[in-house]
């Protein structure tokens, strides 16, 4: 049956997000509905408010939820009514050339489940009863929502949903970024550009992968401060006008063997690519808006074999790198219980946002 519940819009672009009540309709043919229990507050929803993420409004945000399914439309095996889930932001068709070889993040289907489920119709209505979109099929800043069950994936009930929901995409975009895109070699030296949730997790990746020196560079000293409890052993405070990668090659006298840019600005991902040694290789994370741009001299790709590399969504397979983030949480390996900065109400998201582009946060995460 259909729910009525809270949950975050973007109603228009550069405008603070707002808190509205919804209706969330039944499940159709291959969908559940899930009552979600956290979702985690992205930059990534922020990107979506300001138009880097082109995405149009209304939109309901959040793709870093965990919930109970609640319904099971017809066609669905493997969940129940009571099973924990993480949503997936990645739609897996399962039939493409990408998916087939492991590599569903490049979905050839991807564009059929960007603001809706997979079916194309919405399934959530406002007040008025007009129709509203899905950030990234999933919009889980919500009490309830109907996903495909390409988007989301079973875990385990022992796990508190509030920590589970950081591997829909900070967790498993930061380590994923160095477990399966750059491959860290244990020993290595590794430099991390930007100490916000996504970076904080390839710090914890690298460290997890056995990487000998771990350097953090940000704009701010209390993220620097973060770094360290994540595994960082040196920290470099970016200053207006310093060439990093020039400092960076100064520290470690050739230059880090990876360079990870997780900020989403092209000068940061052209200063990771010069500061790595011969033979290294940057790896570009962050977001970047669609007018940034980013310059380097081929050359130098060429005669020092340097590689510059993209990481979307960690180069993860869901079904597999969910599960597999999670139990090195259970292990006590993975830290998400120290990711999370503050928890926020549904009626508090505002303040949630507000704080994330602050950079007041290394998760902000709203519970339900």
């Amino acid at each position: 049956m259909a729910r009525n519940g809270k949950a975050v819009i973007c109603r228009e672009l550069n405008k603070p997000v707002v808190v509205e009540e919804i209706t969330v309709d039944s499940p159709k043919r291959g969908e559940v509905m899930v009552k979600l229990a956290a979702c985690g507050v992205c930059h990534s929803d922020l990107s979506a408010t300001n138009g880097t993420i082109a995405l149009p409004p209304p939109l309901v945000l959040g793709h870093e939820g965990a919930g109970e399914v609640i319904e099971v439309g017809d066609g669905v095996s493997g969940l129940a009514a009571g099973d924990h889930v993480v949503a997936s932001f990645i739609y897996m068709c399962g039939k493409c050339r990408f998916c087939a070889s492991g590599r569903p993040v490049l979905c050839l289907e991807q564009h059929k489940a960007l603001t809706t489920p997979l079916e194309g119709t919405s399934r959530v209505k406002d007040k008025a009863g007009k129709p509203l979109g899905i950030f990234s099929g999933c919009g889980v800043m919500a009490e309830y929502a109907t996903l495909s069950v390409e988007n989301v994936v079973k875990i385990d009930s022992k796990i508190p949903l509030d920590r589970a929901a950081l591997v829909g995409c900070a967790v498993t975009t930061g380590v994923g970024a160095v477990f399966n895109t750059a491959r860290v070699e244990p020993g290595s030296s590794v430099a991390v550009f930007g100490c916000g949730g996504v970076g904080l997790n390839v710090i914890q990746g690298a460290a997890i992968a056995g990487a000998e020196r771990i350097i953090a560079i940000d704009t701010m000293e209390a993220k620097l401060a973060m770094a360290k409890q994540f595994g960082a052993t040196d920290t470099l405070l970016a200053k207006p006008g310093e060439d990093v990668a020039k400092a960076l090659k100064k520290m470690t006298g050739i230059g880090p063997d990876y360079a990870f840019e997780c900020v989403g600005a092209g000068a940061l991902a052209e200063a990771a690519y010069r500061a790595i040694r011969r033979g290294g290789k940057a790896v570009v994370v962050g977001v970047a808006r669609p007018t940034e741009t980013a310059a380097f001299k081929p050359m130098s790709m060429v005669f020092e074999e340097k590689t510059l590399q993209g990481s979307y969504f960690g180069s993860c397979v869901p079904r597999i790198d969910f599960p597999k983030m999670l139990h090195l949480y259970m292990a006590g390996r993975l830290k998400l219980d120290e990711l999370i900065t503050r928890r926020y109400s549904i009626d508090e998201a505002p303040q949630a946002f507000a704080d994330l582009e602050s950079g007041k946060n290394a998760r902000g995460v709203i519970v339900f």
